[in-house]
């Protein structure tokens, strides 16, 4: 397991001692765009201690002692953040008896410009041309510098160069949202980049997300034809001046090497046109052309909520095979996202092309599950030894052909993606489960490219609202993704339409064919599910209420849709997507009605956002949520007697609530029954999927659960494992099982949706869970089974480091608990009474019958 942040063991700890504040969701508080952020910090303390007590220090001056034992987004305790403003940040605590404790190491924050008229620059673009531009301007620093900040964005993506530097690290800024309404900047600290004299910024444009070809409509220009820059640069001199450089008509406009670049069909460069030294000061500029004012309301300007997608690891090929006439054939191990870096020496040929696939046919890159993709970049070699790397593109690949180099590449895949914090680890004792949820880890690092896609190769990559929906909750688990998701609901509102239609992607782009045109059941359903994993995943209830008008409009939708009996069959329905039996091209005709999964879906939102509006103080909205969800219900059970007769429907049915409790055993044992009737192989898809295992294991038929888990044969999750997958595949069967690829048109060998099982691998393999939002109870419930001998998982929580590790021998098992500084864990462990104990390690050994694999596990 890698290397887990952790608190020190907390027997050493007699005086508590608090971590540096933590603002909002962000790792680098620089240009936020809260004025007023909450805050958190963990505390190391020894065992039995408790917060009741915190005090905290902003720009130096203690804000008083607050009577509170929480520490997790605890509300900003001075005056309001203005624009540009900066404040160091400490807090101390204290328990019930004892001195304070010493105050914690410092943290800082520091607005962004938050409100239009802080701009003084104008968004900016070339009077004339269609190739990627390059912008430029020269001025001079009057003063030595004390401090520089430069706010950046684009229409188009872009990278800003100063004086020849690279600014920040960020990949494909700003992003991609719902560009007409929300438009993300960024801030840099660029105080070591500037020269006391003369200097020179320079941005270079793409078209990404805001010009380029989009979704497989086959659309361009979706959001506008004019790439565009606004940069404002802020420097504040040693005299105390201040002197602002911003985008406006001054600047020139030229190109370079860049000749397109597209996200599906990859970068075309060409070094021998690329014009050295075009962003330091001194070049010479007189041939470049003259930019213009492009109108755009700054009142859409946003800060980021969450991290940009950066460069996050670099991986060397494991294999490198010579395919004759220049050309050669890299296999990286493991199907990831991003780019190649090559090195390029003299005597390479006059254009080095690289392609790439996720999978192999015949020896030979696979190419038609990229569809319309072209996937392939381009590079023209200038003079001399160059290293190489595409800046404004991505690809979805585990191969890759180069052909062009005059020998063996000097090769590696920058893998790409939001960079987002890992938070949660899972090992066991079967090494295909391990991978599995290896694979799972990978496919939400891949997936997650600004937006939570639904594939990184083909030309799609869109936000499906279904896809994030399902997997939110094992997102949540593996990686702090509150502020990513919080920016991704905002445009989610946004986009929404008048009458509370979610769109099936946001940011939503035309999908043709009228397809989601009306609500669609579990896709629209995002705008209600997705919030309310971040309440029991963060404890952040602004959150809840910030997305409320959103939810209550889709639900409101909803109820509308509804027939006179409650059951929902109008419209369009996707329903159990990708269900396994579902023809290759045809994977919305699943086995189970769509109007059960519709139905099944508007139950258990209309019941969660009743638990909401109580939440938030809308009592009267509660009582008609209340009553919306029991008329859904009753209706399903009058309409579906049989819960449509599939693992979907009756899983959905338990797992909703839909189910009387008289009815439950007769439910269960009929899913358990077509659940050994398939053989224990999978028969559920995208609405299935999420909810059978927990079905199987909560009504008795635990054994029946784990060996859904562990089957190995078609369809099953480790079926890909035992074919050599490194990330989650789109279809069960994306790889048949005579090895060829799945004739489907839409077959991707990375996608999130199914990997959704991790949750139930976290919750009930290992058994850790959240007890209560944000992890401020932690439920230990862990289910032997399956023929495993240990499993163990760690999750950072708000509070800190959270652990269960068990280990079984013979009949008895060993049960290691770790719960942090603030919390305390729930136990539920099987031959073992309820157990509640307070903060720190534990340990407990209770009975466990030995079982096979294949055995029915009886407690």
């Amino acid at each position: 397991m890698p290397h887990v942040p952790h608190v020190r063991s907390t027997a050493q700890w007699h005086v508590p001692f608090p971590s540096a504040p933590v603002v909002e969701h962000h790792r680098t508080p620089l240009g936020i765009g809260e004025p007023e952020p909450r805050l958190s910090w963990t505390t190391a303390a020894e065992a039995g201690w408790v917060q009741r007590a915190y005090e905290v220090e902003v720009g130096g001056e203690p804000t008083g002692w607050v009577e509170s034992d929480g520490s997790s987004l605890v509300p900003w305790p001075a005056g309001p953040l203005g624009s540009r403003d900066r404040r160091e940040l400490r807090v101390r605590v204290r328990g019930d008896e004892g001195p304070p404790s010493p105050w914690s190491a410092p943290s800082f924050v520091e607005a962004g410009l938050l409100r239009p008229s802080d701009w003084v620059a104008r968004m900016v673009s070339p009077v004339a041309g269609r190739r990627p531009p390059l912008l430029r301007r020269e001025f001079a620093v009057r003063a030595p510098i004390v401090r520089a900040r430069l706010y950046t964005t684009a229409q188009g993506v872009h990278e800003v160069l100063l004086n020849g530097s690279r600014v920040g690290d960020e990949v494909l800024a700003p992003g991609w949202t719902s560009y007409r309404r929300r438009l993300r900047y960024r801030t840099h600290d660029v105080t070591g980049l500037l020269r006391h004299g003369r200097n020179a910024l320079g941005v270079a444009l793409a078209d990404g997300w805001y010009r380029g070809r989009l979704g497989f409509s086959g659309r361009r220009a979706l959001y506008g034809d004019r790439l565009a820059a606004l940069v404002q640069l802020e420097v504040v001199g040693e005299d105390g001046s201040r002197q602002v450089v911003g985008t406006d008509e001054r600047w020139r406009a030229g190109t370079g090497g860049l000749v397109s670049a597209g996200l599906y069909d990859g970068e075309h460069f060409d070094a021998r046109r690329h014009p050295g030294g075009w962003a330091e000061p001194g070049f010479d500029d007189s041939g470049w052309g003259a930019v213009e004012v492009v109108e755009r309301d700054l009142a859409t300007l946003v800060a980021p909520t969450g991290p940009p997608v950066r460069r996050t690891e670099l991986l060397r090929p494991v294999a490198v095979t010579s395919l004759g006439r220049g050309r050669h054939l890299l296999d990286f191990g493991q199907n990831l996202v991003g780019r190649l870096r090559l090195r390029v020496d003299e005597g390479a040929a006059r254009e080095v092309v690289v392609r790439h696939a996720e999978v192999l046919e015949d020896g030979e890159l696979c190419t038609r599950t990229l569809r319309g993709a072209r996937a392939t970049d381009r590079y023209a070699p200038g003079a001399g030894t160059a290293v190489w790397e595409p800046s404004f593109t991505y690809h979805g690949f585990r191969y890759a052909e180069v052909t062009g180099l005059s020998g063996a590449p000097d090769v590696v895949a920058a893998v790409c993606g939001t960079d987002l914090r890992r938070t949660g680890w899972f090992r066991c004792s079967d090494p295909d489960l391990e991978r599995l949820h290896e694979n799972v880890v990978w496919s939400a690092r891949g997936n997650w490219v600004d937006v939570p896609t639904d594939c990184p190769q083909r030309d799609e990559r869109l936000g499906w609202t279904g896809d994030v929906q399902v997997f939110a909750p094992a997102a949540a688990f593996l990686h702090d993704c509150a502020g990513a998701l919080v920016s991704w609901l905002a445009d989610l509102a946004v986009d929404q339409a008048e009458d509370g239609t979610v769109p099936l992607v946001v940011p939503s782009v035309p999908l043709g064919s009228g397809v989601g045109d009306g609500p669609v059941a579990l896709w629209g359903d995002a705008a209600v599910l997705v919030p309310w994993v971040l309440w029991e995943r963060f404890g952040d209830l602004e959150v809840l209420r910030s997305s409320y008008p959103s939810a209550r409009a889709w639900v409101g939708r909803v109820e509308r849709a509804l027939d006179e009996d409650g059951v929902w069959r109008r419209g369009f329905q996707f329903g159990d997507w990708l269900d396994p039996a579902a023809p290759p091209d045809r994977p919305h005709e699943a086995r189970t009605d769509p109007a059960v999964v519709a139905t099944a879906y508007a139950a258990r939102s209309a019941r969660v956002l009743a638990q909401v509006a109580d939440l938030i103080g809308a009592p009267g909205d509660a009582v008609r949520l209340r009553a919306l969800a029991r008329r859904v219900t009753a209706g399903f059970a009058r309409a579906f007697p049989d819960q449509g007769g599939t693992q979907t429907g009756l899983a959905l049915a338990l797992r909703f609530g839909l189910v009387p409790a008289r009815e439950r055993a007769r439910v269960a044992r009929r899913l358990a029954g077509l659940v050994r009737a398939e053989g224990h192989r999978v028969g559920t898809g995208f609405a299935g999927t999420p909810v059978v295992l927990d079905a199987l294991a909560d009504n008795g038929y635990l054994d029946d659960a784990y060996l859904l888990l562990t089957q190995r044969e078609c369809p099953s999750w480790l079926y890909a494992v035992e074919r050599g997958a490194t990330t989650v595949w789109e279809r069960w069967d994306a790889l048949l099982p005579d090895g060829r690829v799945n004739p489907g048109e839409m077959t991707s060998f990375n996608h999130f949706a199914l990997g959704s099982v991790a949750d139930w691998m976290h919750r009930a393999v290992a058994g850790l869970a959240p007890g209560a939002p944000g992890y401020r109870v932690i439920r230990v419930a862990p289910r032997f089974g399956g023929g495993l001998v240990s499993a163990e998982a760690e999750h950072l929580t708000p509070y800190g480091r959270a652990r269960v590790a068990w280990r079984r021998s013979g009949e008895r098992a060993v049960v290691d608990v770790v719960a942090p500084t603030g919390t305390r864990a729930v136990l539920d462990l099987p031959g073992a009474p309820p157990q509640e104990v307070g903060p720190g390690r534990h340990r407990f050994t209770v009975p466990c019958r030995a079982v096979r694999a294949d055995a029915v596990h009886v407690w």
